[in-house]
């Protein structure tokens, strides 16, 4: 049986109100002390919901007209699922060597990681990747931690003459794929099972806070490859931030990344891919060349004025409506220690302030690739 959420600290008896106790009232907008690791404690998550956001804030959340619409357009993929860790009813990756992944890996975490797949297709100008591929002149590409397979069904669709390995840890992907697709169960963070020399393009995306050891899997991506083959790889930022101070230091939004980074230091999976340059470090330490960066700027929320923006921001959105739980809970819970009901209280602040239009939240990613010296 669950326990109730903690009293806030400090608050008055039953029956006093703050100043009949001698009280001032508190406020979560007010400088409220961090924990030793960081975090706002659970208590300001209570209050922020008991106040307004703004002082003209409207409780209809005009933003419920496109959340609903954009939800009728995402599909459920069917997989067969083996058996999974638990965590509060929620399923994840099986313990598999070294293998730890922190986003749930249910049905409804799946139908995210295609909304996600959607957004970064948007974000990247209607394309699957950046780097310089020549598909006309490629036999072999392998997308590493394909989660439900978009990415690699995908390419497959529009390269026919393309072999595509996809791998990941769980077997999420659909059975009816193109004929020159096919997926590996497997941990990226062993030793691959690919011949060195035999792979022309790599695509990996969103192991931030899965990876112990960046070095190690891109020298394996290195050895696999072809002289002159690529290595692509996206990795977004776990910070949420804003231009113009509309996202606080004290909002549930802001408290995104610091959970995330914390998550990460606790297991040794850092979430800090994009702050460290983790990316670009690892290539050169493989012997990658030509080594190229590209950041890119994604809103959340549907705030954009700019069209395109505006509908990568509404996506975003989306995602956390639809299981922001799938998405914390790991990092929340088990890593950070956090209550099931700390969690709840939590992440309704997180959508209550994305659903006012007013916090102005983007975060950033970077997009890096390097080549194989030719022979």
């Amino acid at each position: 049986m669950s326990s109730p959420p903690p009293k806030a600290v400090g608050s008055p008896s039953a029956g006093q109100s703050p100043r009949s106790a001698g009280q001032s009232p508190r406020s979560a907008k007010s400088d409220t002390p961090k924990s030793k690791d960081g975090f706002l404690p659970p208590e300001h998550w209570q209050l922020a919901a008991e106040e307004p956001l703004f002082s003209d804030e409207n409780d209809g959340d005009d933003s419920d007209s496109y959340l609903g619409s954009l939800s009728d357009s995402t599909a459920s993929l069917t997989s067969s699922v083996l058996a999974y860790r638990t965590i509060h009813g929620r399923t994840y990756h099986s313990e598999r060597g070294n293998a730890q992944y922190w986003g749930s890996n249910d049905e409804a975490q799946k139908d995210n990681q295609d909304l996600y797949h959607h957004i970064q297709t948007l974000m990247l100008g209607d394309k699957l990747f950046l780097a310089p591929v020549d598909t006309s002149a490629i036999s072999k590409v392998v997308d590493i931690g394909t989660g439900t397979g978009i990415w690699a069904i995908d390419f497959a669709d529009a390269h026919p003459n393309v072999n595509v390995v996809g791998t990941d840890l769980s077997p999420s992907q659909p059975t009816w794929v193109p004929p020159n697709l096919e997926f590996h169960i497997d941990d990226c963070t062993q030793p691959w099972t690919f011949a060195p020399n035999s792979v022309d393009y790599i695509h990996i995306r969103f192991l931030n806070g899965s990876v112990q050891d960046w070095d190690a899997l891109f020298a394996e991506a290195y050895r696999a490859l072809k002289p002159g083959g690529i290595l692509e790889s996206m990795e977004p930022s776990a910070v949420l931030t804003s231009d113009d101070g509309t996202v606080e230091d004290t909002s549930a939004l802001a408290e995104w990344g610091r959970l995330f980074h914390e998550a990460g230091r606790r297991s040794g999976r850092p979430f800090t891919v994009y702050e460290d340059g983790l990316q670009n470090k690892a290539m050169a330490a493989a012997g990658f060349k030509e080594i190229t960066e590209i950041k890119k700027k994604c809103p959340l929320g549907g705030w954009p004025k700019d069209p395109k923006e505006k509908e990568i921001g509404q996506f975003g959105h989306l995602m956390i409506e639809q299981d922001s739980e799938g998405l914390v809970l790991f990092a929340a819970n088990v890593l950070n220690g956090w209550s099931r009901e700390q969690v709840a209280v939590y992440i309704a602040q997180v959508k209550r302030e994305l659903r006012s239009g007013k916090k102005h939240a983007h975060y950033f990613q970077k997009i890096v690739w390097g080549r194989k010296p030719k022979a």
